[in-house]
């Protein structure tokens, strides 16, 4: 059996706090600064010192993981899925390991974006200097010259970058599951251009600059023995700090900072830059989203910011377990009235599909996204022969734009499926 540092350093606290807990009015009050004392103690600093170093791999190949051609993430020498506790009761560390390899495979779907679905990569600020942060999204090529169709993918909040839904579902389950890729190859065979939006990338991290103190003894008018003096309190004072840092940061982690990128600070910030600089360009004549949960409210926050435009361009909007709110972010009349006629929210719900689903907010219909059961029926659900009136497959009859809003079904039901897998 294994005892950690830190629970060395605490043992003979407890078993103090344990004596002393027996006994009057003195020993209650030692009990009070040993728990103050607790109190002051970081365990989190603490369970650093039991830590191996945080050297993780730069590749897939590195990690000894590879993707099989079903998709699915396997060791290369066990063929086992993804183990997150690779080392027992160190979860800081585990997790750590896991950010890493979640790095590695973003840049892998990047490079799928572009290799697999023929997609550009477009920096932004299209005016970016050379020295000044940049972010990026992703293009057919076809995305701006396409006379009849766009298609328009946003993802959710937190880790998730460019081409993904769910980082947890490409580690744990499968590429088509928890990336776009599948949405943008079956859009582009549809005849849609694409674009891909990368909301999450807000900043650039850089190393903090050190911050230099000019030493003492540049005061040429001080005596030398007192300049001497003052040289060993700072040689002394630097010693303490280092000992503190080692204490306080035992794997000299970085310290870095946030850089925003212009315009883009923000997934809304970036939804409307986007639409200004690209979207609102294109030839499309119909224009469609789709829309996973924070992306939909960025999509909100777009069309307060550009009502006239949107309703001018955009034909549906699909949503999946959308977290906007028109009451939080006073969207007018006009915008719910907009959002009952256009959009849809396919939303987590044990109904069969399609079932509407009760909303407290004004706007959109929101139905049921069904379970995995499903998955097998999507082909009548967007066969040809369904209605293209009936709710969840198009808010009109007839026309491009119901044909549209059905492959707007299809992708959301498909995402629907995935997202749903994280629930098990």
């Amino acid at each position: 059996m294994s005892i950690s540092l830190s629970s060395l350093i605490l043992l003979p606290i407890w078993i103090s706090m344990a004596q002393i807990q027996q006994g009057g009015p003195d020993e209650k009050e030692k009990t009070t600064a040993l728990k103050d004392l607790l109190s002051r103690i970081d365990l989190d600093e603490l369970m650093k010192k039991d830590e191996p170093p945080l050297d993780f791999p730069d590749t897939l190949e590195g990690f000894e993981y590879a993707f099989n051609e079903k998709g699915q993430l396997r060791h290369i020498k066990t063929g086992e899925p993804f183990v997150f506790n690779y080392r027992e009761d160190l979860h800081r560390w585990n997790q750590k390991r896991y950010e890493a390899l979640g790095e590695i495979i973003t840049k892998y779907v990047y490079e799928l974006l572009e290799k697999d679905c023929n997609l550009k990569k477009i920096s932004i600020p299209v005016d970016a200097t050379e020295s000044e942060p940049k972010s990026f999204i992703f293009m057919s090529e076809d995305a701006l010259t396409n006379p009849q169709k766009l298609m328009v993918l946003i993802h959710g909040s937190g880790v998730v970058r460019a081409g993904q839904w769910a980082r947890r579902l490409i580690i744990n389950e499968d590429l088509d599951s928890g990336t776009q890729i599948p949405f943008i190859k079956r859009a582009m065979d549809e005849g849609y251009g694409v674009i891909v939006l990368n909301p999450n990338e807000n900043y650039i991290e850089v190393e903090k600059p050190k911050i230099h103190v000019q030493s003492s003894s540049d005061s040429s008018d001080e005596p030398a023995e007192k300049r001497e003096r003052k040289d060993k309190v700072s040689k002394e004072t630097k010693k303490r700090r280092d000992f503190y840092e080692k204490y306080r940061n035992p794997q000299r982690e970085k310290e870095m900072m946030q850089l925003y990128i212009r315009e883009n600070g923000s997934p809304e910030e970036h939804a409307i830059y986007v639409w200004d600089h690209f979207i609102a360009q294109s030839a499309a004549e119909n224009v469609f989203f789709v829309a996973h949960s924070y992306g939909g409210l960025a999509f909100v926050e777009l069309m307060i910011q550009r009502e006239a435009d949107v309703k001018s361009k955009v034909t549906a909007v699909a949503l999946t377990d959308s977290v906007h709110n028109v009451w939080h972010q006073e969207a007018g009349k006009t915008i719910r009235e907009w959002m009952r006629e256009n959009c849809c929210n396919w939303v987590s719900s044990s109904e069969p599909l399609d079932t509407s689903v009760e909303s407290m907010l004004p706007d959109c219909p929101r139905v049921s996204a069904g379970t995995p059961g499903w998955l097998s029926g999507l082909a009548s659900a967007f066969c040809p022969g369904r209605d293209p009136g009936v709710l969840g497959s198009s808010p009109t009859s007839g026309s491009l734009h119901g044909a549209c809003f059905s492959l707007c079904l299809y992708l959301c039901l498909s995402l629907s499926v995935s997202l749903s897998l994280m629930n098990r």
